[in-house]
C-alpha cells in the first residue's frame, strides 16, 4: 500500500490533508477545524462529489460545524470530518476503506472517525483494522449506528420550537414536513407518528418514500416540493445548503428543526429566516444526539446508553437557551448558537481533562470480526 500525503493549507483550520492511494483508488480528505476542546471526532462521509472542490468544500464547512457541535453538546471533544471521493454503491471495497484507515491513523488519536452518509457501522469495523482511532461499531464496547440517538434529539428539538412559539410542545396534531428518510429521518418519522403528528415525507428513492407513508400513514411529497408544503415545522434530513435565497422566500411552515448538517447555505440565510418569522433551530445544536452517542463508547468505564440519552435530552433545553439569548440580543438563533460555542471555545469551558480509551488494537479487532 502505497498512501500518499499532501498538506492543504486553509485559513482557519489546523489541518487539512488530501489523501491518496492508487491501488485502492482511494481519494480522501481529513479536515481537522479546531482540538482546543479536545481531539477531532467526526464522521466518513463517501459520496461520489463531482469535483475535488465540492468534497473540500463539503469537508471544511462539515468539520467547522462539528466544532461547533462539539463545544455546544460540552462533550470534551473538538471538531473534524472526513471525505472519501467514492459512489458507496459502486466504488466501496475492503482496500479502499483500509487505506483509509491508515489515513486516520496517521493522526494518532488527534482526528477520530465514525459513520456517516455512505458510511455504515460495518464499514467503520473494516477500519479499524488499521487503526484504532473510530467508533460506532457493533461490538460490546460499542454502540452501533449512532442514527438513533440523532433522532432521538432532533425529536426534542422540534418539542422545542413548539415550546417557544406555541407555549407548549405537544406534537398531537402538528403537521411535520420531513426531507429524507434515510437512518436518521426514518427513525424521527417513527418518533412522530407515535407523539401523534401528522407527516408529510419526501425522498429521492420513491420505492422508501411508499414504505413508509403506509408504514406510519403519511402524506408523500415530491422532493422538489417539500420545502414549500404547508406545515407547522419543516425538518430537513437529507443534505446541505438547502435554506438559501431561492426556497427561504417559498418556505410555509413556523419553524425549521431538522437533522441535516449546514442547512443554511450561508450565516445570512439565518437572518431571512427571522425576517420571515420563521424560528430556526439551528442544526449544530439539534443534531448533536449522534455525536454525544459515539463520545461516550470513548468512556474508560465502557459505553453505557443510560448516560448518552440523559445528555441527548437536554438538546431541548440548551435551544431554549439560545432562542432565548437570540431574543435578548436581537440576532438570529444561528449567531446566538455560535456566539455560545465560540464563548465556550475561547474561554476553554468543557475542554477534556481524561483521556478518551480506545479499547481495541487493529490487531485485536482483526480476531473478532
Amino acid at each position: 500500500m502505497d498512501l500518499q500525503s499532501e498538506k492543504l493549507l486553509i485559513p482557519g483550520y489546523e489541518k487539512v490533508v488530501k489523501f491518496t492511494e492508487k491501488s485502492s483508488k482511494l481519494k480522501a480528505i481529513i479536515a481537522l477545524h479546531n482540538t482546543v476542546l479536545g481531539p477531532g471526532l467526526g464522521g466518513t462521509r463517501i459520496y461520489p462529489y463531482q469535483t475535488f472542490a465540492h468534497a473540500l468544500t463539503d469537508v471544511l464547512r462539515l468539520s467547522k460545524g462539528m466544532t461547533y457541535k462539539a463545544a455546544i453538546a460540552q462533550v470534551g471533544l473538538g471538531g473534524a470530518k472526513s471525505v472519501i471521493i467514492a459512489d458507496p454503491k459502486k466504488d466501496k471495497t475492503k482496500e479502499l476503506l483500509y487505506a483509509f484507515g491508515e489515513a486516520v491513523n496517521s493522526y494518532q488519536g488527534v482526528y477520530i472517525c465514525a459513520e456517516d452518509v455512505g458510511c455504515t457501522p460495518d464499514d467503520i469495523e473494516v477500519i479499524l483494522k488499521k487503526t484504532k482511532y473510530a467508533c460506532g461499531v457493533h461490538n460490546l464496547r460499542g454502540s452501533g449506528n449512532p442514527a438513533a440517538f440523532t433522532a432521538w434529539g432532533i425529536l426534542q428539538g422540534i418539542k422545542s420550537v413548539l415550546q417557544e412559539i406555541e407555549g407548549n410542545h405537544s406534537l398531537q396534531g402538528k403537521t411535520i414536513a420531513v426531507q429524507g428518510i434515510g437512518n436518521v429521518g426514518s427513525r424521527l418519522i417513527e418518533h412522530l407518528f407515535w407523539e401523534g403528528a401528522n407527516l408529510i415525507i419526501a425522498d429521492t428513492n420513491q420505492e422508501a418514500a411508499n414504505f413508509y407513508a403506509h408504514k406510519f400513514d403519511t402524506k408523500i411529497a415530491r422532493s422538489d416540493e417539500i420545502l414549500s408544503v404547508k406545515c407547522d415545522i419543516l425538518s430537513p434530513c437529507a443534505m446541505g445548503g438547502i435554506l438559501n435565497k431561492k426556497t427561504i422566500p417559498k418556505l410555509k411552515c413556523k419553524a425549521i428543526a431538522g437533522g441535516a448538517n449546514n442547512q443554511l447555505l450561508t450565516s445570512e440565510d439565518a437572518n431571512h429566516l427571522g425576517e420571515r418569522n420563521i424560528l430556526y433551530a439551528p442544526d449544530f445544536v439539534i443534531n448533536s444526539g449522534g455525536l454525544i452517542n459515539v463520545m461516550h463508547e470513548l468512556h474508560h468505564e465502557g459505553y453505557q446508553a443510560s448516560l448518552a440519552r440523559k445528555m441527548t435530552y437536554y438538546i431541548y433545553h440548551q435551544l431554549l437557551n439560545v432562542y432565548k439569548i437570540a431574543k435578548q440580543h436581537q440576532i438570529s438563533t444561528h449567531q446566538a448558537a455560535l456566539n455560545i460555542a465560540n464563548y465556550r471555545i475561547d474561554q476553554k469551558i468543557g475542554k477534556r481533562t481524561e483521556k478518551l480509551c480506545f479499547p481495541f488494537s487493529p490487531k485485536e479487532l482483526s480476531h473478532m470480526f
